[in-house]
């Protein structure tokens, strides 16, 4: 069973906002086994709409659309599907109660325009919208459905959770869809490819892998789809299970959501241990992505961002010496901002960074992208250096990314 998504909107396509709502739309019809075939943002003009909704009839069996059914002028997609299904708008009662309910719990007046909301399609089936006055519409056709809903989120949201999801559920016999990814982290997507290839040659027909790969992680996606829900665990544990003999280095997760941030949080929880940071070139990305976990006040107990000479000096107690011999991007001051907070805070465990992250390189003679990260633990202090290129945002969230690698493996190891 396939699904095409058609948001509705010039303000999509022209960067004004972005579509949040295909996203969602994707994951729930995947929850309940349906695949989404193709996903379309289209202007708000007659014809455009027309075509797209032709051709998503022709591509699948289900078609979602969203936007363009407001109460002004430039909401034309119910006059056009209309024009589509060759019919013609009426007013239903019911919805027109359900919109003067809304209006009369706030206090607002109820005007002609409002009214003219529930003017839907003679042959759809109206969908009550219990956050806002459009209603929803389902039209069915040639064993196919369209559903037309409201662009703003909440209202979509409410209409397919309370009456799109059951009603395709209950329309169509839909297969069980089963996704489970393994994060890893500290190997390319080539190189993991050709770790992996063998067993990934080997996998039964129905369950698929994906590479998933950003900046210093790969995630592996394996999707199955079945007859039963029972039947599609079963075997993508056993999958799982042999992919992790083969790469057990690397993996730092099992869940969709997990990241490298989340599994160190973890670590140091459990071990009842403390982190502190000293960011130079990484501006304190390192600090966003180690607070943006729920609970990081347990371990997290600061950073400094040492972006200047003199606040490494100050407030990490580098000494001059070590950064006229070496400049502030070398391993010895690395070494120095990692020791400093380390006294300064008295924790487990530091990361501090500094390098050249561009587009000059300023006062050193280090190339733009070397970064040098240093990495203290309760016995040791130690850095490497890396070249991670160009542009800046490349190299910040390269450096950040691995400086993460680098403390969740010295965790493990204590």
């Amino acid at each position: 069973m396939q699904a095409e998504i058609i948001t509705i909107g010039d303000e999509i396509l022209i960067g004004q906002i972005l579509d949040t709502n295909s996203k969602w739309i994707a994951e729930e019809l995947n929850k309940i086994g349906v695949s989404v075939y193709q996903i379309t943002s289209i202007q708000d003009d007659r014809q455009h709409i027309l075509k797209a909704v032709e051709e998503a009839q022709f591509n699948a069996d289900i078609v979602i659309i969203t936007g363009g059914l407001g109460p002004t002028k430039d909401d034309i997609t119910k006059l056009t599907l209309a024009e589509y299904f060759k019919d013609t708008l009426v007013l239903n009662e019911e919805m027109v109660a359900h919109i003067e309910q809304l209006f009369a719990k706030i206090n607002y007046p109820f005007t002609e325009v409002n009214r003219n909301q529930a003017l839907v399609p003679s042959t759809c089936i109206p969908l009550k919208n219990e956050f806002g006055t459009a209603p929803g519409m389902w039209f069915g056709q040639y064993n196919k459905v369209v559903v037309s809903l409201p662009g703003v989120p909440v209202e979509m949201k409410g209409l397919m959770t309370q009456s799109v999801l059951p009603k395709l559920q209950a329309t169509f016999k839909l297969p069980f869809i089963l996704h489970k990814t393994i994060i890893t982290y500290g190997m390319g997507e080539s190189m993991l490819a050709a770790k992996i290839e063998d067993w990934e040659n080997n996998l039964p027909t129905f369950i698929k892998l994906a590479y998933l790969p950003s900046f210093g992680t790969v995630r592996l996606r394996l999707s199955a789809k079945g007859a039963t829900n029972e039947m599609l665990e079963k075997a993508i544990s056993r999958e799982m299970e042999k992919l992790v003999k083969l790469i057990p280095e690397i993996i730092v997760g099992f869940e969709e959501n997990e990241t490298i941030e989340m599994v160190i949080g973890q670590l140091l929880t459990k071990k009842k241990q403390t982190l502190a940071l000293a960011e130079s070139c990484t501006g304190g990305n390192i600090a966003k992505m180690i607070t943006s976990v729920a609970g990081a006040s347990n371990y997290f107990v600061g950073g400094i961002v040492a972006y200047s000479k003199i606040v490494k000096i100050m407030e990490l107690n580098v000494s001059e010496k070590t950064i006229a011999d070496n400049t502030v991007v070398s391993a010895q001051t690395a070494e120095a901002m990692a020791k400093g907070i380390q006294q300064k805070y008295h924790t487990d465990y530091v990361i501090a960074t500094t390098g050249n992250a561009g587009p000059t390189a300023d006062e050193t003679d280090k190339t733009v992208g070397t970064v040098f990260i240093a990495i203290a633990t309760p016995t040791t202090i130690f850095s490497e250096e890396f070249f991670f290129g160009k542009p800046r945002e490349k190299v910040i969230a390269r450096a950040s990314n691995k400086a993460l690698e680098l403390l969740r493996k010295e965790i493990l190891k204590n």
